[in-house]
């Protein structure tokens, strides 16, 4: 052999990106394959290439027999198999030995030089499919080294062509990647040529070469998408705690910061939200909700929820469950279409959520989960229904995390009834630990009025409920026998639309008053 094909051999490995060892290992064993093609070749074999010169040798290794029978019963042993579908053992029809094998009794094994003189036809083109199929292997090789340790990367490639199973993703040069159905997201179309971002989501190795599984589903897209458009992320100064997703319709995730100064919610927003919206036209328009994480549960929850406002939020640290009381009129933006918003909420913080109206909360009297909880420790605030909130109080502070109940500091009480006058803005004004009481004092007076006339209302309503009921069970009850003049009267009060804006005193008033006012007549 000439130096020349040597040097080719060095030059393919280097355009190929392969080692020269490995090269000249599978140019030694296509020479093998060609002598093996020769008449008279010797059963066992080896062949010797000098990669200075390019000269080779074949050589001939002459096995005992009794190692030949031994080392053929180890073969059989190490390759036989159970049959799934019938059952029996399945031995290898020609047993070849290793030659790994027969290296380790080199000591016991004679050898003598067989170089033939020249290779013919068929041999040469049998050098030359072992050659090619060894660099096959080895580029399949380099692939799957490259990708297997980049799952969950983001990568970019142009759609090749697109089918009711799967579409073929060209990420690069003869490197091709599957999108299957289960990991595309509903609605979106995949056009050929069309340049699409995915992660990867799942490397393995075949007989056919590597396989790429890419996703569009999963939450590590969001992930990967905002560390690309946000520099803060990528540099380590804000964080993606969690990332709750549905593809193709809404997400939720919640955003740490590291540094002081910088706010984790508008570096993912970016100026005039242009960072969020290169993200979101990425994934065709699904809409993404960008949570502040906090360490304490009741305000983590209280954002998950957003963009529904909180009044309260009541947490079970043992059960992981927290009881969240919305305003009326936000209680359905809270639980969202068809509780999409409640449900990646929960899966954000990873509480059970249970969402309730303050109508319905207020007047629950069955609800007695919180009554016998013990106090000590607990938050100080007087909940709308007259319980005390059962969080844990904060360090040095008689109240729960909440800006509302720590906005009760303020006042003289610690009832909610301080803070029905006011909005988010009053609250977060009046839960600043920055600002003085000088600073809130017109709010503070506004609360203490609104709180006062609340109690001088619900007073009076109670006064009122007592005299009703008393003045009900001091007057004699008063037997009236339906006449049968009272039953149109009683056809006209059924019979009035509800369309009708006004209904005249006598036709509402009902049949047994009408029947009593006739009977003297």
């Amino acid at each position: 052999m000439s130096r020349e094909i040597v040097e080719a051999m060095r030059a393919l490995a280097a355009e190929k990106g392969i080692s020269p060892e490995r090269l000249i290992a599978a140019l030694e064993d296509a020479l093998l394959s060609a002598y093996k093609k020769q008449p008279g070749a010797a059963k066992y074999a080896r062949v010797e290439l000098d990669p200075e010169t390019g000269d080779y040798r074949v050589i001939e290794l002459l096995v005992p027999e009794r190692l030949e029978a031994q080392l053929i019963v180890e073969t059989i042993d190490e390759g036989t198999y159970l049959d799934p579908e019938t059952g029996e053992y399945v031995e290898p029809q020609e047993p070849e030995i290793d030659p790994e094998k027969l290296a380790l009794y080199r000591d016991q094994i004679d050898e003598r030089d067989v170089t033939p003189d020249d290779f013919g036809r068929i041999a040469a083109q049998t050098a030359k499919q072992v050659i090619l199929q060894r660099i096959r292997e080895a580029e399949r090789d380099m692939m799957f080294e490259e990708y297997q340790d980049r799952v969950g990367e983001l990568v970019t490639g142009i759609v090749q062509q697109s089918d009711s199973r799967y579409t073929l993703v060209q990420l690069r040069e003869r490197v091709e990647a599957l999108l299957p159905r289960s990991e595309q997201v509903d609605g979106e179309r995949y056009d050929h040529g069309q340049r699409v971002k995915a992660v990867i989501k799942e490397v393995s190795n075949s007989t056919k070469g590597p396989s790429i599984i890419l996703s569009r589903r999963d939450p590590e897209l969001i992930k990967a998408l905002f560390e690309l458009e946000v520099p803060e992320i990528a540099d380590g100064l804000v964080e993606i705690a969690n990332v709750a997703r549905e593809p193709g319709y809404r997400s939720k995730i919640a955003v740490v910061s590291y540094a002081d100064g910088v706010d984790p919610v508008g570096a993912c927003v970016g100026p005039r939200g242009s960072r969020v919206r290169m993200v979101v036209s990425e994934l065709r328009g699904e809409k993404i909700d960008i949570i502040p994480y906090n360490d304490e549960p009741a305000r983590f929850v209280a954002k998950a929820l957003s963009p529904a406002r909180v009044r309260e939020v009541l947490v079970d640290d043992d059960a992981r469950q927290a009881t969240v009381i919305v305003p009326d009129d936000q209680l359905s933006l809270a639980i969202g279409r068809e509780g999409q918003n409640a449900r990646l909420a929960a899966r954000l913080t990873g509480w059970r959520i249970d969402i309730r109206s303050e109508t319905e909360f207020a007047t629950d009297g069955q609800d007695t989960s919180y009554e016998q909880e013990e106090t000590s420790g607990r938050c100080g605030t007087i909940l709308s229904n007259g319980r005390r909130c059962p969080n844990a109080a904060l360090s040095e502070s008689a109240y729960c995390g909440l800006p509302a109940h720590q906005a009760l500091s303020r006042f003289s009480g610690s009832s909610v009834l301080f803070l029905t006058p006011f909005d988010d803005a009053d609250i977060a004004r009046l839960s600043d630990p920055d600002l003085s009481q000088e600073d809130v004092a017109d709010l503070v007076a506004r609360g203490e009025e609104a709180c006062a006339a609340a109690l001088a209302a619900q007073e009076a309503a109670d006064i009122a409920a007592e005299q009703a009921e008393t003045e009900s069970e001091g007057e004699p009850a008063l037997e009236v026998d339906p006449a049968p003049e009272a039953e149109p009267a009683a056809d006209v009060a059924i019979s009035v639309e509800p369309e009708a804006e006004t209904v005249p005193e006598t036709e509402a008033q009902p049949a047994e008053e009408q029947a009593g006012a006739e009977e003297p007549a």
